[in-house]
């Protein structure tokens, strides 16, 4: 996995960071895989500080990433969505990066064996600052060092990019060496798709312009590809999977229960868009491109809408209220 991971100003601290995530995903697959018979399933008496009650599972894979990435020096300190403030490693200026993550996405589906994942970003430490805090974490996403995910499902697949000029990789998890191994090179995601990926029990709570896009996709018309079918899991890694690789769209836009969006900008949207954009799509939440957000906290909520560039480009047409 080496081989694909840098940029062309990449260090070996860098490559080695990102190895340590690599480490950290086989540490999880194992627990992932053995959940049912090492009593791992259902849910802990914690509540998190989304409100969310915590999963045994969740809890494991955060206490993973957690002890990995502080192993080596590399990282100067970590946010998880699963935590209140940031985990605070070192303020040594050899530790030149801080990851932010998802855990254990699809915490729902962990005991009904539906496909779960880590989603992370990797953020450049402002060599300036003599102090690692909770600013260091709260940049645009388009300043990431690197994003990706981890999806548990017929086989572990690790899909990285460390930005649009050296593209998105995927790499599946043989058991039988332990590694990490190319099986996706350069993945680009089609310019138009045929499927969307949304929860329509919320449609009651979306703006007007979101149900005539949804009707829009459902009317027959068949010069234009419509209608498109429909394809939802609930967990957001293994929607997002496979919109990458197939093309079409996934949206969890903000409506009236969450006014400021249900997703997490740093945790989810921002790795999420990075990918997206680096393999040649678009990622939205609603008005503005995910990238260029700027967050002023570390659990801050969006919309998020991303896939195939001319998908989403409808949508945004739509939400404006110009079709």
């Amino acid at each position: 996995m080496e081989g694909m991971l840098g940029s062309p100003a990449a260090t070996g601290v860098f490559t080695s960071l990102l190895n340590q995530i690599g480490y950290a995903a086989k540490l999880v697959t194992s627990k992932v895989r053995r959940a049912g018979i090492a009593d791992v399933l259902g849910a802990t008496d914690h509540v998190n500080v989304q409100g969310e009650t915590v999963m045994k599972l969740d809890e494991e894979a955060n206490s993973t990433l957690i002890k990995t990435l502080k192993r080596r020096g590399h990282c100067a300190a970590v946010a998880s969505e699963e935590l209140d403030e940031i985990e605070h490693f070192s303020d040594d200026p050899r530790a030149r990066y801080v990851v932010m993550f998802d855990p254990l996405d699809g915490s729902s589906n962990i005991d009904v064996n539906i496909s779960i994942g880590t989603i992370f970003g990797v953020l450049r430490r402002d060599e300036s600052a003599i102090k690692v805090d909770e600013k260091v974490f709260l940049k645009p996403g388009r300043e990431l060092a690197a994003a990706g995910y981890v999806i548990y499902g017929s086989s572990t697949m690790l899909v990285l990019s460390t930005g649009r000029e050296r593209g998105v990789h995927g790499f599946t998890y043989d058991p039988t060496v332990g590694e990490f191994l190319l099986s996706h090179e350069d993945i680009k995601i089609p310019e138009k798709g045929s499927t969307y990926s949304i929860n329509e029990g919320n449609s009651g709570r979306w703006t007007a312009g979101v149900k005539k896009w949804n009707e829009h996709l459902k009317a027959e018309d068949k010069a234009d590809g419509r209608p498109y079918g429909m394809r939802y899991v609930g967990t957001l890694v293994a929607d997002a999977h496979r919109t990458l690789l197939r093309g079409g769209i996934f949206a969890y836009p903000s409506d009236t229960k969450s006014p400021e969006g249900k997703l997490r900008l740093l945790y989810e949207a921002n790795p999420f868009a990075f990918l997206f954009e680096a393999a040649g799509g678009s990622a939205t939440d609603g008005t503005q491109r995910i990238l260029d957000i700027v967050p002023t906290k570390l659990h801050q909520r969006t919309g998020l809408v991303l896939g195939s560039k001319k998908d989403v480009e409808l949508f945004s047409e739509f939400a404006a209220g110009k079709r």
